[in-house]
């Protein structure tokens, strides 16, 4: 890791109805960095993402970011009457891509390419999910944010994701983690807790090891 931040976040607030949420969040994301954020529900961490993501407008602070944003949400924002390929185009033509290769090597790394044509309706939670990852990656962001992006994997699924992200850091992408839990955190560079509108150090946090 090395380099100037491909993401900086300054003393970012939000406040719902005169109650914080956020009370002064400040982080630097380094090029092939993957940072775990954890925190219990109603602690922040859906605000915070959606900030970062430009989603939604903070009271005060700033966001920088540099290059390319992946954004991989805990709610996959698919249409169920169009099929995977459809998804892929629409993409496409939304990141000026000059083809689909990039797309069609991380679902054969996630081994979904045989899904194409279907109907997103018609696919399970799990591959929902690997097309919701794909559609953030396929551009080849720099800084990729990630919110619960295991969740309906199976154990295959799941060393497969963390192959990807182990790739996606090796190639200099800045990954920030967003879950309620901690999982593997081996695999991090750091781990962070948000707890009372600010990040901190994750110590005592209940890590899980699966």
């Amino acid at each position: 890791m090395a380099g100037e931040p491909v993401l900086r976040i300054r003393d970012v607030r939000k406040s719902y109805r005169k109650r914080p949420v956020l009370r002064g969040v400040s982080l630097d994301l380094l090029p092939g960095q993957l940072v775990g954020i954890v925190g219990e529900n109603g602690a922040g961490k859906s605000t915070l993402l959606r900030i970062l993501a430009g989603d939604l407008a903070a009271d005060s602070g700033t966001v920088e970011l540099v290059g390319r944003l992946g954004c991989c949400p805990q709610d996959a924002v698919l249409h169920g009457a169009f099929s995977v390929d459809q998804h892929l185009r629409f993409f496409r033509t939304a990141y000026e891509l000059s083809s689909l290769d990039r797309a069609f090597e991380l679902m054969e790394q996630l081994h979904c390419l045989g899904c194409r044509h279907e109907r997103v309706a018609e696919l399970s939670g799990g591959t929902r999910q690997k097309l919701n990852l794909v559609l953030a990656l396929m551009h080849d962001p720099e800084v990729l944010l990630l919110d619960e992006p295991y969740q309906g994997f199976d154990w295959e699924t799941y060393l497969r994701f963390w192959d990807l992200a182990a790739a996606l850091r090796d190639r200099g992408c800045g990954i920030l983690l967003v879950s309620h839990l901690a999982y593997d955190v081996s695999r991090l560079d750091a781990l962070l807790r948000l707890r009372t509108g600010v990040l901190e150090p994750a110590e005592g946090w209940e890590v899980v090891q699966v």
